[in-house]
């Protein structure tokens, strides 16, 4: 029998998606970076944590968080997913389980209210999470959490609750990594590069140039899909549904996604809600 592997929208094998965190006012010059080269990713934000509109901050403040009309005017310039990263920030390991529901619930509820969007997203203030935070999040409605963790690979998710990043910008083998993703052809497997950070590093370390080269390297191939955490889970999800028969000739998208496989030397492409033949 014939490998089948898992395609993307378009029937690509690649997929980058991108994830920061805490709503600073850095994300700006971030989303012109990266969206110059058709990038595109997650935003994370406590929505307990914007300050007053008349901020003034110290000068040599770094950590600068973006008042409300200000982050409602940044972001409804982009195409980026707005998820959860709880209300106030909180590490939800250790709090009692009525105000972890809160801090995610609250900021989901807020979210969602702000910026007139479905929030399913989420990621772990400081990364720290355990299985008691796993399930409340699920009881919350929430379909992915991303950890801190790097795997220095391109393997799709195993747990999209545990969700690990290939790797953090400040990686030293980031772009090592990023020319093995680039470079590497007709893979065994769907390639899934995932990229996380928060943008104030860039000032604080005064290395632009780093997500500058990425972005230039990376961005604009034809065989990567550039999408939004939510939209690999989504499409990922959708795939995992699909119906076949055991002969392997028939296939049966009851999704509301058009979907792609490669099924031995055949690329399969099924519509919503179609059943195609790809054997005689």
């Amino acid at each position: 029998m014939a490998n089948m592997i898992m395609r993307f929208p378009g029937g690509l094998p690649k997929v980058l998606t991108l994830s920061y965190d805490d709503g600073v006012e850095q994300d700006e010059k971030f989303i012109e970076i990266v969206e110059k080269n058709g990038l595109k990713g997650t935003f994370n934000l406590n929505s307990g944590c914007f300050p007053p509109e008349d901020v003034k901050y110290e000068p040599g403040t770094i950590h600068r968080r973006m008042p409300l009309n200000r982050a409602k005017q940044v972001y409804a310039k982009s195409k980026w997913e707005i998820a959860a990263h709880a209300y106030t920030h909180a590490s939800l390991v250790g709090l009692p389980g009525n105000i972890a529901t809160e801090e995610i619930a609250k900021d989901r509820k807020e979210l969602e209210e702000i910026f007139g969007t479905f929030v399913r997203g989420f990621a772990y203030p400081y990364g720290a999470y355990d299985d008691t935070s796993v399930e409340i999040l699920k009881n919350c409605g929430i379909c992915y959490a991303r950890t801190v963790e790097a795997t220095h690979d391109f393997h799709l998710p195993k747990d999209w609750m545990r969700l690990p990043a290939t790797c953090h910008h400040a990686d030293p083998e980031l772009m090592n990594l990023a020319k093995r993703f680039v470079e590497t052809k007709d893979w065994w497997d769907p390639m899934f590069f995932y990229l996380w950070g928060h943008t104030y590093e860039f000032e604080q370390f005064d290395n632009w140039n780093v997500i500058e080269e990425f972005a230039e390297y990376i961005g604009g191939r034809d065989d990567i899909w550039y999408c939004t955490n939510i939209e690999a889970y989504d499409y990922c999800h959708a795939f995992s549904q699909l119906i076949f028969n055991t002969d392997m000739t028939m296939c049966k998208n009851p999704t509301s996604k058009a979907l792609w496989f490669s099924y031995g030397e055949k690329n399969v492409y099924v519509p919503a809600g179609n059943t195609v033949t790809f054997y005689d």
